[in-house]
């Protein structure tokens, strides 16, 4: 049942996530039933037969520190000393448990040479003896897909310094999560992801064992990208962190086809073209990528690793991709989402964030597309509209997470999301660029409508917006008022100043290192600076933001306008606010 059919009906997504609990029972007891482990440990695998590589870069600092008995993920440490074991102790949050358990630090071992391998191998081993047989949490799907990829790009490494017996468990152990992972009937959200985790594991495998589980995750795989992948390269999440997460798996999966000399499905080299364009089109001047529906700002590094942009040559990036829209001035250049959030099971990363924008001045970043408003609370606050650098009405949401058993059951899925509305775009000769939108997220609760309008002028080199609310009947509200307080965010990078201005009106930004800055000009009633919160590389900054207010009427609208260029060289601050917003 497609989420948009669940928000209709009320009380259908409990019911729906009792449904979908008590028809998973039984497969749950299946996974941890003895009879399953041992029809799933035949046949065994007969050594190995490929050693996949993973385009991800290894991190050799945390390598290091693991060592030295440490462990750092998400900003949070465990510190054990040397040879200490991780596996007996609680961690400290559950997105740490769950990097933890996925393995992903085996490649910063491996980087290490014969000391990381002897030290991925005695970890592994020590996760065997605890974990080896089923465990709610560590065998959960996402962790398990994860630990399957990563173990299987490592295998070859950690069995270097093993005795035959514990190359063969290692190796049964691989092949048996593969086997479970493959089986799961999970929906389609990250079938694509499972599948190609398995295949990885099935090249990596010598003898029957492999070449069965090859033969059965390469026959699942073509289905479930043809899902995954849409037809101008975007993950069906919309996503540009999931696109460029499941390029990485595929060509992890490539390269141990090429050593196998196993020709890859077509299916799946049309995805690696599609998201290869798409990662080309989400990385932005600074190298790193864009940050938007729930994927994360991350390091040019790591988005180089794919290479990608080297395939690109002379070739310019599209204007839109998968209801984005790219804008480019001398030294501006935008990003901004123009379109609706994924849907049911896809919208677990999905954010209710209409047409955010995401600002860079001089290839670094002066706007970010998300931050975390400290209204809200909890990991899922970042997936709220003022976590995000855009309008909001009444500090109301346009789509949340789910919550309580039905995220239990159903995953964190966006309820109550919003539609995008006539999307119009023009770019003119002299590379100017319109772009304007609307969405229905208040329509239901306040009757208005919010367009969000965008002119890049190249040769000001500046960026005006206007944000209007417009009614779409008469409406007093349900609570008989006739106004409603209007907000636009704009969250800044942790290495950008702010600086209200005199006149109240204006606020001076300055990129860390850099002598100019640039003015945000308004019409705004009300200018201020608020904390804002960022997830970056793992890591949580605090910077903050910038927030408009205004006052809309319930059957008239709002209409607030700003503009963003660079600051003057011969003055501090602008002369007038009245010249500042100008008409979008």
């Amino acid at each position: 049942m497609p989420g948009s059919a669940l928000d209709k009906v009320p009380g259908a997504y409990p019911l729906f996530a009792m449904a979908k609990a008590v028809a998973r029972r039984p497969a749950i007891e299946w996974r941890a039933s003895r009879l399953n482990r041992l029809l799933y440990s035949q046949p065994p695998p007969e050594g190995l037969a490929a050693a996949p590589k993973d385009l991800r870069p290894a991190d050799p600092e945390a390598g290091r520190r693991i060592l030295a008995g440490g462990f750092v993920f998400a900003g949070e440490s465990l510190a054990m000393g040397p040879r200490g074991d991780p596996w007996d102790r609680a961690s400290p949050s559950r997105r740490f448990a769950e990097e933890l358990h996925g393995f992903s630090w085996l490649k910063d071992l491996t980087a290490h040479g014969d000391a990381g391998a002897w030290e991925g191998l005695r970890l592994a081993l020590a996760w065997r003896r605890l974990f080896g047989r089923w465990n709610s949490f560590s065998w959960s799907p996402p962790v398990l897909e994860r630990r399957v990829f990563n173990l299987a790009c490592a295998i070859d490494a950690i069995s270097g310094p093993a005795s035959d017996a514990e190359a063969d468990q290692i190796a049964g152990d691989l092949a048996l999560q593969a086997r479970c992972l493959l089986a799961l009937d999970e929906g389609p959200a990250r079938a694509a992801e499972r599948a190609v985790a398995a295949a990885v594991a099935g090249a990596a495998l010598g003898g029957v064992a492999g070449e069965g589980l090859l033969e059965r995750a390469l026959a699942h795989l073509g289905p479930a990208l043809e899902r995954a992948v849409t037809p101008d390269g975007g993950h069906a999440s919309r996503s540009p962190q999931a696109a460029l997460e499941l390029f990485f798996d595929l060509s992890a999966l490539d390269d141990a086809l090429v050593q196998h000399g196993v020709a890859a499905p077509d299916e799946m080299m049309r995805a690696l073209d599609r998201l290869g364009g798409a990662v080309r089109f989400f990385t932005l001047r600074d190298g790193r990528l864009a940050a938007f529906q729930g994927g994360a700002s991350l390091p040019a590094s790591y988005v180089a690793a794919a290479g990608v942009m080297d395939e690109a040559g002379e070739r310019a990036a599209p204007a839109s991709r998968g209801g984005y829209h790219r804008m480019e001035g001398r030294s501006l250049q935008v990003m901004a989402d123009a379109a609706a959030p994924a849907a049911g099971p896809w919208s677990v990363t999905a954010c209710g964030q209409p047409l955010a924008i995401t600002v860079l001045a001089g290839g670094k970043p002066l706007i970010v597309g998300a931050g975390w408003s400290p209204q809200a609370h909890g990991p899922q606050a970042l997936r709220l509209v003022d976590a995000a650098s855009t309008a909001s009405v009444a500090e109301a949401a346009c789509g949340e997470p789910l919550s309580g058993f039905a995220a239990q059951a159903l995953g964190p899925r966006l309820r109550d999301a919003y539609r995008v509305l006539d999307v119009h775009r023009q770019d003119d000769a002299r590379g100017a660029t319109w772009l304007e939108a609307g969405h229905d997220g208040w329509a239901r609760r306040f009757g208005l409508r919010h367009d969000r309008k965008l002119f890049l002028d190249v040769e000001g080199d500046e960026l005006r917006g206007e944000d209007a609310l417009t009614p779409l009947g008469p409406k007093a509200g349900r609570d008989g008022r006739r106004f409603v307080p209007f907000i636009v965010r704009f969250h800044l990078p942790p290495k950008v100043s702010a600086l209200i201005a005199r006149d109240k009106k204006s606020v001076l930004l300055k990129a860390e290192g850099e002598d100019a800055g640039w003015w945000l000009r308004t019409d705004a009633l009300e200018v201020m600076l608020a904390p804002s919160t960022q997830h970056q590389d793992g890591v949580t900054r605090h910077g903050q933001q910038i927030v408009l207010r205004g006052q809309a009427r319930l059957d008239a609208g709002a209409k607030l306008r700003w503009k963003l260029s660079a600051a003057s060289q011969d003055r501090t601050e602008p002369a007038n606010v009245d010249e500042a917003p100008g008409s979008a």
